[in-house]
């Protein structure tokens, strides 16, 4: 049987907040650590719909071709708000 989940006041407000900044269901459920459906649940309980119109889309580019292992851009928006925001991409096995 799942685990019941007791919500509190931040982790309601943490997704008020992101969903009005235009984040994702995926992000939001990352964040707090839960099922997407599960955040998706609680959205709809405590009244938070759609992403506003205004969200920044993501850029699409279908031509474009796979960024390579460490590119500043994929690199950076993996490590975002991480201990390693900043940390320049290192190979595996490389000395330095």
């Amino acid at each position: 049987m799942p685990r019941k989940i007791v919500w509190t006041n931040g982790q309601d407000t943490q997704i008020r907040r992101l969903r009005t900044e235009g984040a994702s269901w995926d992000v939001i459920a990352l964040t707090l650590g839960l099922a997407r459906w599960t955040v998706i649940e609680r959205g709809r309980l405590i009244g938070v719909g759609r992403r506003p119109a205004n969200a920044a889309a993501a850029p699409e580019e279908p031509g474009r071709a796979p960024l390579a292992a460490g590119h500043p851009d994929s690199w950076g928006a993996i490590n975002r708000n991480t201990t390693l925001d900043g940390t320049p991409f290192q190979l595996p096995g490389a000395i330095r």
